[in-house]
């Protein structure tokens, strides 16, 4: 092959595989010649002329046979995994995929916002026992929802409640730069503003500030009808204060496609808490998910051919 203008190194992500997503770039950039390395070698031997490299990362020995590399295009929203000092000292550029699961994130909180509301979790139980009982439940109409993390993932949700006449409160690090909640608070005032909310959403990223940021404290200070719903980290969750909060029907429910620890063990008592619900880190699967992907890289190409400011550039 050809000296590559973009490599698609070795990945699979959600159940695809690399030829998918190569498949998508060369339809976006017919006049690019695209490689998809197969092994270790290949990769190897492409990244030497190659200008664009696309995948989930890149260790210090690859880099350093990439002589005419100018960007690492992530196929992820977080790059905490990637040697970021390591690129940038090579002069290569990072992007990321934010953006990527905004619409698939948002449908599967506003689903969980539902199942609790409609109790359908209730339901299933109660149709493996071939049990007729009504029993009582909620609306999401109407409510005061906090979304705590105001980024593509956040808006998104946001944007998806507009339909139920909700109240919203977001929580972001510039509070001052407003955003597309009703109000907006920041995270010294976290308790504040989810004090009054029937939903909680986090959808913002770990890091210092937001690691165990929902504690014993913070269960209490939410209302006893409360439902949390986690589509970001484990670890933002003090998980044995949630599990006591949870136990006690302090509050109402939760809803987690990620905890701490993940996997979650078979015998954690999470998994006998008849009002939590937790799906294995499965919000951002979706089959779009190298359409989007290959968007953002045809976009970047466009604005690295014309010297413009990169889309998602994070180095």
């Amino acid at each position: 092959m050809s000296d590559p203008d973009v490599l698609v190194l070795r990945q699979t992500i959600h159940g695809l595989g690399p030829d998918e997503l190569a498949a998508a770039i060369r339809e976006r950039l017919p006049d690019a010649t695209v490689a998809r390395a197969r092994t270790p070698a290949e990769e190897r031997d492409l990244i030497r002329t190659a200008r664009v490299a696309v995948g989930l990362t890149i260790d210090e020995e690859l880099l350093a046979a990439a002589e005419e590399l100018e960007l690492f295009a992530c196929v992820f929203a977080g790059t905490g995994h990637l040697p970021r000092d390591l690129l940038d000292d090579h002069g290569v550029a990072v992007t990321n995929a934010s953006g990527v699961h905004g619409p698939n994130i948002a449908e599967h909180v506003v689903g969980s916002m539902i199942a609790h509301a409609r109790q359908f979790h209730r339901a299933y139980r109660q149709q493996s026992r071939r049990e007729w009982r009504t029993y009582e439940t909620t609306e999401v109409y109407g409510s005061t929802v906090a979304v705590v993390g105001l980024g593509a993932i956040g808006q998104a949700v946001v944007d998806r409640l507009a339909s139920f006449d909700v109240d919203t409160v977001g929580v972001r690090y510039s509070p001052e730069k407003g955003g597309p909640t009703d109000e907006v608070y920041g995270f010294d005032e976290f308790h504040e503003a989810v004090t009054d909310a029937e939903y909680v959403v986090l959808a913002c990223p770990l890091t210092e500030t937001t690691r165990g940021l929902v504690d014993a404290d913070a269960l209490r200070t939410m209302r006893p009808d409360a439902v949390l719903v986690n589509i970001a980290r484990g670890p933002i969750v003090d998980t044995d204060a949630l599990v006591t909060e949870l136990r006690n029907n302090r509050i109402r429910g939760a809803a987690l496609d990620v905890t701490d620890p993940e996997p979650l063990p078979e015998d954690h008592p999470l998994w006998g808490l008849s009002n939590a619900t937790i799906t294995p880190h499965n919000a951002g699967h979706t089959p779009e998910y190298y359409e989007r992907v290959a968007d953002i890289l045809a976009d970047n190409v466009a604005r690295l051919d014309a010297g413009d400011e990169l889309r998602n550039r994070v180095v």
